[in-house]
């Protein structure tokens, strides 16, 4: 039976990020100032009733500050024993004035302390918790969890089976948007719940071995189109990102989005073999009375009234459960854990555009392996690609060499690399095709189309509405086929002429990669990395910006290793006789390129695979 699941998470931030500087203008800073805590307080309960009086089970994060509040302590309590809410523990909210007087800095990103400082911020967190509740939590959570952090977490407090552990595609782009001075930088993770490894936060476990022991849940469901392509926290399904996003009607303060994206989260079952998931999670701070930038108090309180309703409305219709995080770590593992044997079992989503009445579709596959989108707006050419087969060790915070990035790095990221659509020199980030005629070349990214999902055991198949391309003097029927076998590592993408406007014709295929390796718009040195042709003949480049190129006709694999990320990428092809290439970029245009070429005619088939593994 198909199930929408939904996790409700509340925190009773008793000094919320926002309302300090919010409802504390032309005031010196007090974080312990009585109507502050007084009106968190209200917000907390008012959210709670919203959710009880629609039916729904929270889980009740608490914070560090609310530990020391009486109320907020009881409250929790109370409905626990009659709503069965869970009582968890949120790392965020930490500022308050015990915290500050011990720790003297105003730091609040748990990831972003030293790792003995994170060790010592857990253990007064989780003793304080136990001192209130008389017991540990199983959940806690914050914006993002490193996997030092974690591994730690769940050795000295082993009932913590679940958390809130990455804000999907919180980068550079929301970076730029919080007028640069929003560091919390964690692209390339997954937009729905996973098992962590060991090694790194985002990248999947592929086995028990490299099993963190937790289930991780995403801060928020984001729009998979619109946050990939501007600022996430304009569109989520918490209201206030629908809100900040002025994505409702001004008069009627009425917001289908809101309802299109949790409905569009609900229509993932079709492509996880009937499982769906979305998050709601709040802090008291965004519904202030003051209100928050341009919405009144009274809008807040509705956005979020309606969205509990929705949600509770769904429920009654027999169409979602309720789950506390606990309760959804236990689901999760019995689904996808060691005794289930579904490590690699992939979270794929077809993802069409709601907001911006486009056309466009993307396609996200995730697995202990890869993380990558296609986007059928350019033919079906893969914009991202994050090499989890690497479980990049990237350790954060202060004293490592990433204080507040951590990012899972890409290899090819159009947002930042420009992808297809360039300056008038270079070339950006893209894995592509383009076909060739008489000194005439189309390139794929140029052929919007749409996409069909299928399975085929444990094969998740996407098959491209064909393309018309039109030269001089032949026009060509092409179609693309994108395979992503489960637990293989690879992405096979198959190319089929249907028909030719001249049969006896034949045209140029050129399956190429562009890449490099980064987590923001800047480029990183790329001089450590090796470009490799095998097959007859053996051709090695050492990247030195010298703009380079060797080919190989019958080329095995063309591959290139990146020691900076661990990783090692390659092309394969099905014909023997396709000539491989590599090229070397330059200075200004600092990419490297993997391809094949090969001549093809009417009805024929070309295949290759791009395959990815840990460089060692």
């Amino acid at each position: 039976m198909d199930q929408f699941i939904l996790n409700l998470i509340h925190r009773p931030e008793m000094v919320p990020e926002y309302s300090a500087t919010v409802t504390g203008q032309g005031k010196e800073e007090d974080i312990g100032d009585k109507a502050l805590l007084t009106e968190s307080l209200d917000i907390f309960k008012t959210q709670q009733r919203l959710a009880h009086e629609n039916g729904l089970k929270v889980t009740i994060q608490m914070t560090y500050a609310s530990l020391f509040n009486d109320e907020a302590v009881e409250i929790a309590k109370h409905d626990h024993d009659v709503y069965g809410d869970e009582i968890a523990l949120s790392l965020l909210g930490l500022p308050c004035e015990e915290f500050r007087e011990k720790y003297k800095t105003k730091d609040f990103c748990i990831w972003m302390f030293s790792m003995e400082d994170k060790k010592a911020i857990v253990n007064d967190v989780f003793e304080k918790f136990h001192d209130r509740f008389g017991f540990y939590p199983e959940s806690t959570g914050s914006y993002y969890m490193d996997a030092d952090l974690t591994n730690y977490i769940k050795a000295a407090y082993p009932t913590v089976k679940c958390a809130v552990a990455t804000c999907w595609e919180e980068g550079p782009k929301a970076y730029h948007t919080c007028n640069n001075s929003w560091y919390t930088l964690f692209d390339g993770g997954p937009w729905a719940p996973w098992i962590p490894s060991k090694q790194n936060t985002h990248a999947p476990a592929a086995n028990a071995a490299e099993d963190s022991g937790i289930v991780a849940i995403p801060h928020l469901s984001r729009d998979l189109i619109a946050c990939y392509d501007g600022n996430g926290s304009n569109f989520g399904t918490h209201p206030q990102n629908v809100l900040r996003g002025m994505i409702y009607d001004t008069k009627t303060w009425e917001y289908p989005y809101l309802y299109n994206l949790i409905d569009q989260y609900r229509s993932l079952g079709k492509y996880n073999n009937g499982y769906a998931y979305n998050m709601m999670f709040v802090g008291p701070g965004w519904m202030n009375k003051m209100g928050r930038w341009e919405q009144p108090y009274e809008l807040l309180y509705k956005s979020y009234s309606d969205g509990c309703a929705y949600y509770g409305k769904l429920k009654k219709e027999g169409k979602l459960v309720d789950m506390t995080m606990s309760e959804f770590a236990d689901y999760y593992r019995e689904k996808k854990g060691v005794d289930a044997g579904n490590y690699n079992e992939p979270e794929c989503a077809l993802w069409r555009d709601i907001l911006y009445g486009s056309d466009k579709q993307l396609f996200w596959y995730c697995d202990p392996y890869m993380r990558a989108c296609v986007n059928m707006d350019q033919g079906g050419a893969i914009v991202d690609l994050r090499p989890y087969a690497a479980k990049l060790e990237w350790p954060v915070g202060i004293g490592t060499k990433h204080v507040q990035d951590a990012s899972y790095p890409f290899l090819i990221q159009e947002k930042y690399r420009a992808g297809y659509f360039t300056h008038y020199a270079g070339e950006g980030t893209v894995r592509s095709a383009k076909l060739s005629y008489k000194g005439e070349e189309v390139d794929l990214c140029l052929c919007p189309t749409h996409a069909h999902f299928s399975q085929e055991g444990k094969t998740r198949i996407l098959t491209l509405d064909p393309v018309t391309i039109e030269f001089r003097d032949l026009t060509v029927k092409l179609q693309t086929k994108e395979y992503f076998e489960e637990g293989s590592s690879n992405i096979k993408i198959e190319r089929t002429i249907l028909e030719m406007s001249d049969p006896s014709a034949e045209v140029t295929l050129n399956e190429y990669m562009v890449a490099c390796y980064g987590t923001t718009e800047y480029s990183e040195d790329m001089s450590h990395i090796t470009l490799k042709i095998d097959g007859p003949e053996e051709k090695t480049i050492h990247y030195e910006y010298k703009c380079r190129e060797e080919g190989v006709k019958g080329a095995t694999e063309v591959s290139a290793v990146i020691p900076e990320i661990e990783t090692r990428v390659s092309m394969t092809a099905s014909n023997a006789d396709a000539e491989g290439y590599v090229k070397e970029g330059y200075a200004f245009s600092p990419m490297f390129t993997l391809g094949y070429r090969k001549t093809i005619s009417d009805k024929e088939v070309f295949a290759t695979w791009l395959n990815l593994a840990k460089a060692n």
